[in-house]
C-alpha cells in the first residue's frame, strides 16, 4: 500500500491473534521503521484479549512524516507484537493522597 505524505495509512498486518486471558497484545513499530519515513500514529497499540475473531485482523496506523509517498510492500517488517501479562487494578477515589508530594509531574526531585 502507499501512504501519501503527511497522512496516516492503516497498514494491514495479515494476522489475527488469540491473546490469552489476563494478557494484552502490545503492538509496536520495529526500531528501523522510522527509516522508511513512517512511525505509528498512536505510539503503541494495545489489543484486548477479546479482539480475536476471524475478521479481527490487526492493522497499524502509520504516519508518513516525509514529503514523499511511501510504499509499504507485503512482508516489510514494520511492527512487532508482545503478549504482556497484567493484573487488573481496583481503583478507589480519595480526597487526599497519603504520600508526600515529590514536586509535581515532570519533577526529577532534588538531592
Amino acid at each position: 500500500m502507499v501512504i501519501n505524505p503527511q497522512t496516516i495509512g492503516y497498514v494491514p498486518l495479515n494476522v489475527a491473534v488469540e491473546t490469552p486471558k489476563d494478557y494484552f497484545f502490545l503492538l509496536a513499530s520495529r526500531s528501523s521503521t522510522h527509516k522508511l519515513g513512517l512511525m505509528p500514529a498512536h505510539g503503541i497499540g494495545i489489543g484486548d484479549s477479546d479482539f480475536r475473531g476471524n475478521k479481527d485482523e490487526y492493522k497499524i496506523p502509520l504516519l508518513n512524516f516525509t514529503k514523499n509517498s511511501v510504499r509499504v510492500e507485503r512482508g516489510t517488517r514494520i511492527a512487532q507484537g508482545l503478549f504482556v501479562k497484567f493484573v487488573k487494578a481496583t481503583w478507589h477515589e480519595v480526597s487526599r493522597m497519603k504520600s508526600k508530594t515529590r514536586g509535581g509531574f515532570g519533577s526529577t526531585g532534588k538531592k
